[in-house]
């Protein structure tokens, strides 16, 4: 008797030392969308900001999606302002902007966006002024678009390269890129 009041005891500290472990574990999370397969074809209200609509190249729109930012290659950042991890890696996200801005084969042929998921308008733009980010960024407040890619974790990259049978995947990853050059020389590759 007295073992299985010890079990039924413990019974709920181990269920929750087991959620806590899955959550807290990488692998036991969606990987978020496949390497190949299609993005989904999301609408995002067109930002206020006159230099973001110019950078996205995107004139006389209410809506876009990432196919039609007119550029081979779009990054998609997905991020959320009470992410610890997306704010440790802000500076290394903007170094990133700067590497593709400068670079003579991206400036022109590559775009980086965030989506604040959970995040309001208000949220995102705090974000932004805060880490002094230099790309668009988009509210996502109802998780609309995060539970179309798969309810990934934060921070979390996908590389779409705009093809006639539509935007493809090329990279869908948690967590910060791990080398920022060797990164940038694999998107130059991608987009040749």
């Amino acid at each position: 008797m007295k073992s299985t009041i010890r079990f039924a005891a413990s019974f709920p500290a181990a269920a929750l030392f087991c959620s806590l472990l899955l959550v807290s574990c990488p692998a036991a999370l969606a990987d978020g969308p496949a390497v190949g397969s299609i993005f989904p074809d999301i609408a995002f209200a067109v930002p206020e900001k006159a230099e973001d609509q110019r950078y996205l190249k995107l004139t006389g729109k209410e809506t876009f999606t990432v196919q039609q930012i007119p550029v081979p290659v779009v990054i998609v950042q997905i991020f959320s302002m009470y992410c610890p991890h997306c704010q440790k890696d802000a500076p290394r996200t903007n170094e990133l902007f700067k590497k593709l801005s400068d670079h003579p084969k991206l400036k022109d042929a590559v775009r980086l966006i965030g989506i604040g998921v959970g995040n309001s308008a208000y949220e995102v733009a705090f974000f932004r002024k805060t880490y002094n980010i230099p790309f668009p960024l988009l509210p996502d407040g109802d998780f609309a678009v995060h539970k179309r890619i798969g309810e990934v974790r934060t921070p979390h990259f996908i590389v779409v390269k705009n093809t006639p049978k539509g935007p493809e995947i090329l990279y869908s990853k948690s967590g910060a890129i791990p080398n920022l050059d060797e990164f940038v020389d694999w998107v130059v590759r991608k987009t040749e």
